[in-house]
């Protein structure tokens, strides 16, 4: 199995969410969808100041294989974007929990958050498919 960090979140479209604190999330692929899509060469991120509800798409991921649509895990206003993807998209692929996130929510529900998988029900789903 890919490598699942125990700190974050996910949800079962293959994203995962880092708890900023006050409010604030981080999110980006999982490193199992970034294995399921091979190189990635084009990321499209949604607007700043975006007002996104949870479950909408949020963006679209490219790689030599297919294009994937990006979710919204939670609902809230997008605060910042990695702009890095422009340039590298290949980071999703090198470092999915690091410098290939894709974007942050400044979250309106704190209540989603308890909807949202730990790792190893994450894990676990990830086995079953």
């Amino acid at each position: 199995m890919s490598n699942v960090p125990s700190e974050l979140k996910y949800v079962a479209s293959h994203e995962w969410i880092r708890d900023e604190g006050e409010g604030v999330v981080t999110i980006g692929i999982t490193d199992h969808a970034q294995e399921l899509l091979g190189d990635v060469v084009f990321v499209e991120l949604p607007d700043l100041g975006a007002e996104i509800s949870a479950g909408d798409e949020a963006g679209v991921v490219e790689s030599v294989k297919a294009a994937s649509d990006i979710y919204a895990p939670l609902s809230g206003t997008v605060i910042a974007i990695n702009e890095e993807l422009e340039e590298s998209p290949e980071l999703v692929n090198s470092d999915p929990y690091g410098d290939g996130w894709f974007f942050q929510l400044r979250i309106s529900d704190e209540e989603e958050m308890d909807e949202l998988l730990d790792a190893d029900s994450y894990t676990e789903q990830c086995e079953a498919e």
